[in-house]
């Protein structure tokens, strides 16, 4: 049988970064700020994870302006959509594996 963490990202290993995919996968798009609040992170922090999400193209970013202040929107790719799944996935297999 194979490893089953071997279906886990790597990427999505890091909690921010799952908490980050499931709240982009649950919905349309979300908010820089309100991401932040969602998850309890500090600008920077958050920033960097976001950074990582970007370069591997499991989100793509909007930049945009509303009453003259900027304003950054997140969305999860279709190529994030599909890696959140898997990851998902492997980890159902990795706690069924566990109760055997």
């Amino acid at each position: 049988m194979k490893n089953p963490f071997e279906l886990l990202d790597k990427i999505l290993a890091h909690s921010v970064r799952l908490q980050i995919m499931s709240v982009l996968v649950a919905n349309d798009s979300y908010d820089f700020n309100s991401l932040k609040e969602i998850i309890g992170v500090t600008d920077g922090n958050l920033a960097t994870h976001i950074k990582a999400l970007e370069r591997e193209k499991y989100i793509s970013v909007f930049k945009s302006f509303v009453d003259r202040k900027p304003n950054t929107k997140y969305k999860a790719t279709d190529r994030g959509r599909l890696v959140f799944k898997k990851h998902l996935d492997g980890l159902e297999q990795l706690i069924k594996q566990q109760r055997k």
